[in-house]
């Protein structure tokens, strides 16, 4: 059974940092690029950051770039969201995904976590 479990949301003042994890299980992790995702209410889903655990390539929206970074480990099978000097318009439901390229993840296919909830209070 293929599963994606995000870990590691919560509440944190502007400035602030949080990390996320993505613990994957049920595929070859090697083989996958692991992306994600945030929605914030009334707004549309936002790729935010993606990297491919072949060969570590990573992808950033503008919006995020210089102050998130993902990281993978893959003894772990775990991808991490590390997010420095939050905004409250980081505020959203960050979800991971799965699928065999950035390309195709950032497409929003594939597997996908249940979610877990960012809040930044200014």
């Amino acid at each position: 059974e293929v599963q994606l479990v995000e870990s590691g949301g919560g509440l944190v003042q502007a400035g602030g940092s949080l990390r996320l994890s993505c613990a994957a299980s049920g595929f070859t992790f090697d083989d996958y690029a692991i992306g994600w995702f945030r929605q914030a209410p009334g707004k549309e889903r936002e790729g935010v950051s993606c990297i491919s655990s072949s060969d570590g390539s990573t992808y950033y929206a503008d919006s995020v770039k210089g102050r998130f970074t993902i990281s993978s480990d893959n003894a772990k099978n775990t991808v991490y969201l590390q997010m420095n000097s939050l905004k409250p318009e980081d505020t959203a439901v960050y979800y991971c995904a799965a699928d065999l390229t950035c390309v195709a993840t950032m497409s929003g296919g594939g597997y996908w976590g249940q979610g877990t909830q960012v809040t930044v209070s200014s």
